[in-house]
């Protein structure tokens, strides 16, 4: 059965990414299994966290982690353990921050739109750096005394955006933080794969990283991972967690140490973002599955789809470029270019025809402006290939 036909909703092609917009990966089975079988139980919230604590700590090589509803999320959390530690009183203000350490140093090429999620537990960002690199302009990238000349009393952590270019690099802003004894956060929804990076980033010195779990690792899509000091994962867990309990009874599992909490976090500001069990499931099976993913086999099998999409391509007057893995830094990508005195449309009328049509067509528009569209494997079922390519061939025809 088609639950989507059912209930009046189109399935779409999806060469555009795992994006959020467009419902995330495509879950294997197995995964699929895991999640049917836990809905089936009750099980106690925090012990299933400590034992995803247990596979995700073996996948990255840090100290703890915990699952939680997408790496926005784990960004909060992850903030809100910097602001607040063990301290309960500190957690059941948050939002508010007043008079308590709640600046995070960031670098302006590092801003994304992303920043909502530090601000949301109550974090002021504070910029620093210029973009001459990124835009030409000069040769000056972030340095030291910058760091130093805004980290004070006020500053709670430092924030750091990882791309595959990593500028500043990681390991120099990881040593200062360290010098300056605070926490170092680190982003990196979308840096998998390379699978290495699950351990890189951590042994590049970070103390705590995100990872979309719905993307590459192909979870549940409203899933990511939270991995780093066990401290601040478990400050984090605390104020996700439903904390409705009596102190009398309450016997948390060994990665939440009562006794260093004064009191108990009813609920935090993470309550909202709570990961049910299903998703928890899911997630560790995924996560352990996508470690035993060969991966140069599997770019090696999507550069041959592409290379079959392509000769089709060329042949209706479409000029493309295979970008590999190593360029990409993830997976590669099949690069079309939009040729608008031929087709009568530029790449981004050309993604909205697509999109337009039955069944409607995604392809990703991150070099749009540039004339190009880009074909990204991350969501693409392999039978959908030929599809894609006669809907972009079509476009041509009817020019």
């Amino acid at each position: 059965m088609d639950i989507y036909a059912k209930i009046g909703v189109r399935q779409r092609i999806n060469a555009a990414g795992s994006l959020t917009r467009l419902g995330g990966t495509l879950m294997p089975e197995d995964v699929l299994d895991a999640m049917r079988a836990a809905a089936g139980a009750s099980v106690d919230m925090a012990e299933l966290q400590e034992a995803a604590s247990n596979v995700i700590a073996r996948a990255t090589g840090a100290e703890a982690g915990m699952v939680s509803t997408g790496a926005a999320a784990a960004l909060t959390l992850g903030t809100a353990a910097c602001l607040a530690g063990y301290n309960v009183h500190r957690m059941e203000r948050l939002p508010d921050t007043t008079g308590m350490p709640n600046e995070v140093v960031i670098c302006r090429q590092h801003r994304t739109g992303y920043d909502h999620a530090f601000r949301a537990a109550g974090a002021k960002l504070v910029e620093i750096g210029l973009n001459d690199r990124w835009t030409g302009s000069g040769v000056r990238g972030v340095e030291d005394w910058e760091f130093d000349a805004v980290i004070g009393p006020n500053t709670a952590a430092i924030a750091y955006t990882a791309t595959k270019h990593d500028e500043p690099p990681l390991e120099r802003v990881a040593r200062l933080a360290e010098r300056h004894k605070l926490p170092l956060i680190v982003d990196a929804a979308a840096q998998l794969p390379p699978a290495a990076n699950l351990k890189r980033i951590i042994a590049a010195g970070a103390t705590l990283v995100a990872f979309s779990g719905g993307k590459a690792i192909r979870g549940p899509q409203s899933t990511g991972i939270l991995a780093g000091k066990r401290d601040l994962i478990a400050s984090a867990l605390l104020q996700m967690l439903d904390m409705d309990v009596a102190p009398e009874t309450w016997a948390p599992p060994k990665l939440i140490p009562r006794d260093k909490l004064n009191g108990v976090p009813h609920h935090g500001i993470g309550r909202g973002f709570k990961a049910g069990k299903e998703e928890i499931v899911g997630l560790i099976v995924a996560l352990e599955r996508f470690q035993g993913i060969d991966w140069d086999a599997e770019n090696k099998a999507v550069e041959g789809r592409f290379q079959r999409m392509a000769q089709r391509l060329g042949g209706a007057g479409f000029a493309t470029r295979l970008i590999p893995a190593t360029e990409t830094g993830r997976q590669p990508w099949l690069e079309v270019a939009i040729d608008k005195t031929k087709l009568g449309l530029d790449a981004h009328g050309a993604s909205k025809a697509l999109q337009q049509g039955n069944p409607p067509v995604h392809i990703s528009e991150r070099r749009a402006a540039e004339g190009y569209l880009v074909i990204d494997p991350m969501s693409l079922n392999p039978a959908d290939d030929a599809t894609l390519v006669d809907r972009v061939i079509a476009l041509a025809r009817s020019a």
